[in-house]
């Protein structure tokens, strides 16, 4: 079991800059995958980004090179740094965790592969 709480969105100006937590409780971290994704309104959710035991990276060709996925196994907190916003990027935020490769991926996950999500949060970038 992993419990998952977010924090941060709100409303952003065109090409500002923001940043979403996700603290982590239930499990080591050092032992998961996580990822960032996004739904838009009408849409179907979409995989952002991910992140191994191991620090290792993987985005999504819409956010690369703006958005940043990290974590910081001490402050049990993973984050999602939202730079050069644009209006397109408006939607619900979620981050997620799967415990069933034990950190082991190493490549964009899919959200059919994370068992555990946290409530979402609302981003909407001003036009």
């Amino acid at each position: 079991q992993v419990d998952l709480v977010e924090a941060g969105g709100g409303s952003v100006p065109t090409g500002g800059s923001t940043r979403l937590s996700c603290k982590v409780a239930g499990y080591d971290m050092g032992s998961i995958c996580f990822g960032w994704f996004r739904r838009a309104a009408g849409e179907e959710r979409e995989a952002l980004a991910t992140i191994n035991k191991y620090e290792n990276t993987y985005y999504a060709g819409s956010v690369q090179g703006r958005f940043t996925i990290s974590k910081d196994n001490a402050k049990r907190t993973l984050y999602l740094q939202m730079n050069s916003l644009k209006p397109e990027d408006t939607a619900v935020y979620y981050c997620a965790a799967a415990v069933s490769w034990s950190g082991h991926c190493y490549e964009l996950q899919q959200a059919t592969d994370f068992r555990y999500w946290g409530q979402g949060t609302q981003v909407t970038v001003s036009s």
